[in-house]
């Protein structure tokens, strides 16, 4: 179903096409002891497993997957106007 974006958004991350809410990204990445590599990990073998289209600045994605020690965590991020994919948060499930 989520199989075009999940690789559209995988590319952008390989192509390092990608921004940050900041802070909230950072802190809440530290709050569950979770690394970049974690992220890249989750996104890059993890799954859509949730679509949010009522924001009116563009749909959001939850692509939940492992992190590096195997726990299973997700990242919320949405594709902009700019063509950038915006990483939004992360935490641990």
């Amino acid at each position: 179903m989520f199989l075009n974006i999940i690789h559209k958004i995988r590319e952008k991350i390989v192509r390092q096409e990608y921004e940050f809410t900041i802070p909230h990204f950072f802190e809440e990445m530290f709050n569950d002891n979770l690394i970049f590599a974690d992220v890249e990990m989750a996104i890059a073998n993890g799954q859509i497993r949730r679509k949010f289209t009522r924001d009116p600045r563009g749909t959001r994605y939850e692509i939940v997957g492992p992190a590096i020690d195997g726990r299973e965590i997700a990242v919320i991020c949405r594709i902009k106007s700019t063509g950038k994919l915006l990483l939004i948060t992360t935490y641990a499930l």
